[in-house]
């Protein structure tokens, strides 16, 4: 069956007809990842992230058609074009979670909107307080942060004291011999649900797919007039081993760090939440990083 084929007519299927029927699955798939409703790839398998996917196309297009996969979610499908779709309004403040949700929009990066969905974000330079600080090279003075849309809100499930760069221990003694890897600023789609660590080994995000690093051949822990460097360079997302926060130790070679053991299980342990996770234990997280100061520039407290 073709979504074609049920233009014009009077067909109906419910979401179990469709799951039995892998070739409408994955057009159907294909075409909601190219609105940005759904994140490849099309498998074929119409699971619980792919129906929730369909039904929020349906309520963005006013199809009248929830339950059902018909003839007028069938034409919307075939017909609308990304620009086309009406985004997800927002309730947006002038809280920090807010500031932050409006900063990632102004970049065009993804803001996912649906329940038990998490956007994990690394904030450099930022208190806990939510004020800049100076990012002296070598401290834990970044936020990890995890924001959830509730009923359009943006709302920070928790935070944690982070860093996002190596420290000296790696800055002057790198593993590359290009030099540190500091990761560049921007958001990719990275990292899974695995295993860092040799003598502690603990749970934690791991990189699954290329990221871009600025290679610190200079040391002077700055990324300006930095080569960059794209590619697998085990920049994890694991915890810090409760070192000092102002002295990273051998907590980071450029990965991105929560420093405390505590505050990391509590991260994974709401990760492992992300109704994404739970529906596939393969998920690819997509994680931002952002400057404190160029936050604060563009969205004032």
């Amino acid at each position: 069956m073709k979504l074609q084929d049920f233009l014009g007519t009077q067909t109906k299927w419910n979401f179990e007809a469709i799951a039995n029927d892998t070739d409408l699955t994955r057009q159907i798939q294909i075409l909601l990842i190219g609105l940005y409703l759904l994140e490849p790839p099309a498998d074929g398998k119409f699971g619980p992230i792919s129906v929730a996917s369909l039904k929020k196309f349906q309520e963005l297009k006013k199809t009248g058609e929830s339950d059902f996969l018909g003839a007028v979610t069938a034409k919307e499908l075939i017909e609308t074009k990304p620009e086309e779709l009406p985004k997800p309004s927002l309730k947006l403040g002038n809280d920090i979670a807010s500031r932050i949700v409006k900063y990632l929009l102004s970049k065009n990066y993804q803001v996912f909107t649906n329940p038990k969905e998490y956007n994990i974000v690394y904030v450099e330079g930022l208190d806990e307080d939510w004020s800049l600080n100076k990012d002296t090279p070598n401290q834990f003075n970044d936020q990890r942060i995890l924001i959830e849309i509730v009923n359009g809100a943006p709302k920070i499930v928790n935070y944690w004291q982070a860093t996002t760069e190596p420290g000296s221990r790696y800055t002057f003694s790198p593993m590359n011999d290009g030099g540190a890897a500091r990761i560049k600023f921007g958001q990719y789609k990275a990292w899974a649900v695995g295993q860092h660590g040799n003598a502690e080994r603990h749970q934690a995000l791991v990189q699954v797919a290329p990221i871009t690093v600025h290679r610190d051949f200079n040391k002077d822990f700055q990324r300006t007039g930095d080569k960059l460097d794209t590619g697998l360079f085990l920049i994890n997302q694991h915890w810090g081993y409760d070192a000092p926060a102002n002295d990273i130790k051998n907590a980071s070679a450029g990965c991105l760090v929560g420093r405390r053991r505590e505050g990391h299980k509590e991260f994974m342990a709401i990760i492992k939440q992300d109704r994404r996770y739970v529906a596939n234990k393969d998920y690819v997280f997509y994680t931002t990083v952002i400057p404190g100061d160029d936050l604060m520039k563009m969205f004032p407290g």
